[in-house]
């Protein structure tokens, strides 16, 4: 038997892939090319961009502004199509919130059935010569640039206050509440440093718009003579630059699409608050100083710590409120940098200083025996709270809305404080007697009578001052007191007439009907009438302040562009 010998054969080589690995291939392939940013960068260092330069190059001033000059936007009108691509770009460039723009796109109409003219106009930050955001800002978030005459927003500055908005007559600054800030245009101040024009001046497809050099005396004489745009503020206000060109003759009725429309401003309800506790806390200590008048020493030795301490809470009060309208409140400290020209400014620190001496006055109200100092003290803090009543009306004076007015803004905010003022040192008084529990006496018999009979004059010294705004309905020109006066007759009329019967509820029905009949046993109606007199009153001044906001509809720069 033979053995046969197996041999053991080692397995062949595995064969190669046929199959291709396209997604590997393409990776692979991608990783051999330069990215987007890095072929940007080369272009930047052959000195190959701005690729667009060719195109824009006539849009662009030849040299830098010299003396006496600064870069401004110049508008073509005759060829605005109103497509809003400088819109769109300015958006996507700034990286924009949704629904904030820094350009919009308006539009002018006018003429006849057989003649009409019509004009589309883009219109952004006119980068004035006496730029009011700037003047008014309380924390010196704005600065022109002394070469460009470029106005700039400076976001890390700026406290959200929204002054700005008040003050351009154009209303250009616009309110993140994302961010809590403004912020506007700042005619792409890094590209024009780089020879490079605007997102706007590049993205027209029509060369509508192009940066120029204005001299800055030709930008007054234009401004002495309301050469700008029919129906908007008027340029001699802030001296606006920008310049608008066409080679048409605007007829007589040319105007802005939107100019009849009234619309309803934002009420603004922490300013609101703020306002009308201010007012009240100011009007309560003057008249706690003038109480004097009708009570005797001792009387006032009893109720002067009560009315000194009630005043302090409500302005302190008021000034938390107005925090609240603050985009970053954690900065408020920086108002006091615009002193030298906003209005804001120094309305913070004449509260801040009125605070103060209320506070100091309530503390020597319990503990200094100097009635002479005290006096002096009172009437300081008095004066003081008047200045801060002024400033306020002065800071609403500057915005050169007619409706802002300092003659009727000086009337609402004096009359309001002297109102409320006065209906709450009455409710106090009846409060602390009731707290000593005694009848009343004659004195407090005879002022309550003579206050509620000043209160009801008062009231309707005011409420008469508040109508009078509906007569200008009856006017033939499309005015700024007309647009109020159509809203507070039309959308706004629920507003309008809540505020007279409140008004009328608490500033003369009440006191008339239950406080000029008191007698020694009536102190708990006199009490209740007294508070209801407040509250009412409260509520009405409430209305009537947001109606100061949201009837407020002055020009600005042309809309009716959906």
């Amino acid at each position: 038997m033979s053995l046969q010998t197996e041999t053991v054969c080692a397995p062949p080589p595995p064969e190669p892939l046929a199959r291709p690995l396209p997604l590997l291939d393409a990776y692979l392939a991608a990783q051999q090319d330069l990215s987007a940013v890095e072929r940007f960068a080369q272009l930047h260092e052959r000195g190959a961009v701005p690729l667009q330069e060719p195109y824009y190059r006539s849009l662009m001033p030849v040299s830098p502004p010299a003396a006496g000059q600064q870069y401004n936007f110049e508008v073509d009108l005759d060829r605005c199509s109103g497509c809003k691509a400088c819109v769109t770009a300015c958006h996507s460039l700034n990286g924009l919130e949704a629904g904030e723009t820094w350009r919009s796109v308006g539009l002018l109409h006018g003429g006849s059935p057989t003649g009409a003219m019509q004009k589309t106009v883009t219109t952004t930050c006119h980068h004035c010569l006496e730029p009011a955001c700037m003047h008014g800002c309380p924390v010196g978030a704005y600065e022109k640039d002394p070469l460009t005459g470029i106005v700039h927003h400076l976001d890390d500055q700026c406290i959200g206050c929204q002054y700005c908005v008040f003050t351009c007559p154009y209303e250009v600054p616009r309110y993140s509440a994302k961010l809590g800030i403004v912020r506007k245009c700042d005619m792409c101040a890094g590209r024009l440093a780089d020879g490079e024009a605007p997102a706007c001046v590049q993205a027209c497809p029509n060369e509508a718009i192009a940066i120029r050099v204005i001299d800055k005396a030709a930008a007054i004489e234009d401004a002495q003579g309301d050469a700008f745009l029919p129906g908007v503020p008027s340029p001699g206000i802030t001296v606006p630059t920008t310049r608008y060109k066409t080679t048409d003759v605007f007829p007589r009725n040319m105007l802005p699409a939107d100019f009849y429309a009234v619309r309803p401003g934002h009420q603004h309800l922490p300013l609101v608050v703020m306002l009308v506790l201010t007012q009240l806390s100011v009007g309560a200590f003057c008249f706690n100083q003038l109480l004097s008048l009708w009570l005797g020493e001792a009387s006032l030795a009893v109720l002067r710590p009560f009315h000194g301490a009630l005043a302090l809470g409500l302005g302190l009060l008021a000034m938390l409120a107005s925090t609240v309208h603050l985009g970053r409140p954690q900065y408020a400290w920086r108002a006091f940098i615009g002193l030298r020209t906003s209005w804001l400014s120094r309305e913070i620190i004449a509260f801040a200083a009125f605070a103060l001496l209320a506070t100091l006055y309530a503390a020597a109200l319990y503990s200094s025996q100097d009635a002479a100092g005290l006096e002096a003290l009172g009437y300081a803090t008095a004066g003081m709270g008047m200045a801060s009543v002024f400033s306020s009306v002065m800071l609403y004076h500057v915005t050169h809305r007619r409706w802002w007015s300092g003659g009727r803004t000086g009337f609402k905010f004096a009359l309001t404080a002297a109102g409320l003022g006065l209906a709450a040192i009455l409710s106090s008084t009846f409060g602390v007697a009731l707290l000593g529990g005694e009848p009343l006496s004659p004195e407090l018999i005879a002022f309550g009578r003579s206050s509620a009979q000043g209160l009801a004059l008062l009231t309707l010294l005011k409420l008469a001052g508040e109508a009078s705004i509906l007569f200008h309905l009856r006017d033939h020109q499309q005015g700024d007191l007309k647009r109020t006066a159509l809203l507070l007759w039309g959308e706004l009329r629920p507003l309008m007439l809540w505020r007279f019967f409140l008004g009328g509820l608490g500033g003369v029905l009440l006191p008339l009907a239950l406080l000029t009949n008191l007698a020694p046993d009536s102190l708990g109606t006199a009490l209740a009438g007294s508070l209801v007199s407040l509250l009412a009153l409260l509520a009405a001044e409430i209305i009537e302040r947001m109606t100061f906001f949201s009837a407020l509809s002055a020009p600005r720069m042309p809309g009716g562009m959906p």
